[in-house]
């Protein structure tokens, strides 16, 4: 279909274009013409991941000393505690602390927890059994109910850092859960966006987005009954992927039981399908937005969870954001049709598990 006002001579795989992100309003350049068949060439693997399902030197497996000294219990499901080394504080002091106008500060307080999502240290989620990320899904909800509720805190940040491409300083599979008083500024851009959307048209922008992407079909990768993950028409990252509930849901815990467990097993899926990408634990920052917490309405909101992966062509090379990434805008080679379509390629069957006999798992 011949784009709104496009020039005749236009095709959105072979021409330098740029998309522009609904959510935040910024733009990304897609420059397709770069890499027309971007999966050729070697493909290095990484070596296979060995660690044992128990670590006596890791500081998040069941009964071990964490790292500020206090030692977790012998838990046998997931498990969450208060951040021995949190960036922000509950007890701290509050307001304005700018001095003039060139230098604005403002006091920032907050509550972060670890949640480990397993007490096995060779577990990352693709790997667990759809009822246990189903409990996972269950603790995110919890932790923002129970975030939510407390004096102070107007925002609650689920995410997860996987790998160690992305920072993470232990391979336990785990997130984290920062809750804050002002509302991080991702969301709060998303929220004005949405607001403004609504205003407009009085359905929220991701319902509208969805029912679009639903016709289009080409940027989906997997979808069941209540849940959708599609690749982003305004993607940044080369496989990122958006997670979005079919109905109107403004935060997690207002799931029901069925789209839990949906969840849990759309989760199962997709994550199998990275993995199996490039034969490799993918890496991954993830993180749900969902309504801020500080009692206002919210009509114009729709729960979503972004994922960020780095891994452009093999296990081993990554995309970088620098030069003129960095000072002018993101740019991308492969198109968001073609990351979907490379993702939808892969199997659900994950690769770690491709030589075992019949009926093991």
């Amino acid at each position: 279909m011949q784009p709104i006002n496009a020039p005749l001579n236009f095709d959105p795989n072979e021409t330098p274009h740029r998309r522009r992100n609904l959510l935040t309003g910024e733009w990304v350049i897609v420059s397709p013409h770069r890499t027309k068949r971007p999966w050729q060439g070697q493909v290095e693997r990484t070596p296979p991941d060995n660690r044992p399902a128990y670590d006596p030197q890791c500081y998040l497996c069941p009964g071990n000393a964490r790292a500020g000294g206090k030692h977790n219990p012998p838990y046998t499901g997931t498990f969450v505690f208060d951040n021995d080394f949190a960036a922000l504080l509950p007890d701290g002091p509050t307001g304005d602390v700018s001095q003039g106008e060139f230098f604005q500060a403002q006091a920032e307080t907050g509550i972060c927890r670890v949640i480990c999502f397993s007490p096995q240290h060779n577990l990352t989620l693709p790997e667990m059994a759809v009822p246990e990320i189903r409990r996972v899904v269950d603790v995110w909800a919890e932790q923002i109910e129970d975030l939510g509720r407390r004096p102070n805190v107007n925002y609650v940040q689920l995410f997860e850092n996987k790998g160690a491409a992305m920072g993470s300083s232990n391979p336990h599979p785990h997130g984290q859960i920062w809750s804050s008083y002002h509302i991080p500024q991702e969301p709060a851009k998303e929220d004005a966006h949405q607001q403004a959307y609504f205003a407009t048209h009085n359905s929220p922008l991701l319902i509208d987005y969805l029912a679009a992407e639903l016709v289009a079909q080409e940027r989906i990768v997997v979808e069941n009954a209540h849940w959708v993950a599609v690749v982003p028409y305004w993607a940044v990252w080369p496989f990122e992927l958006l997670v979005l509930p079919r109905r109107h849901v403004t935060q997690l815990p207002d799931l029901t039981d069925a789209e839990r467990d949906s969840l849990a097993e759309l989760f199962k899926r997709l994550l199998t399908r990275y993995d199996n990408l490039f034969e490799t634990s993918f890496p991954y920052s993830m993180g749900w937005h969902g309504q801020p917490t500080d009692g206002a309405s919210y009509a114009h909101w729709q729960l979503h969870a972004h994922f960020y992966p780095p891994l452009l062509r093999s296990a081993t090379v990554k995309k970088f954001m620098v030069g003129y990434e960095m000072l002018g805008n993101p740019q991308r080679d492969i198109t968001a049709e073609q990351a979907a379509a490379r993702l939808r390629e892969q199997s659900e069957v994950h690769y770690k598990n491709r030589a075992l006999p019949i009926g093991e798992s």
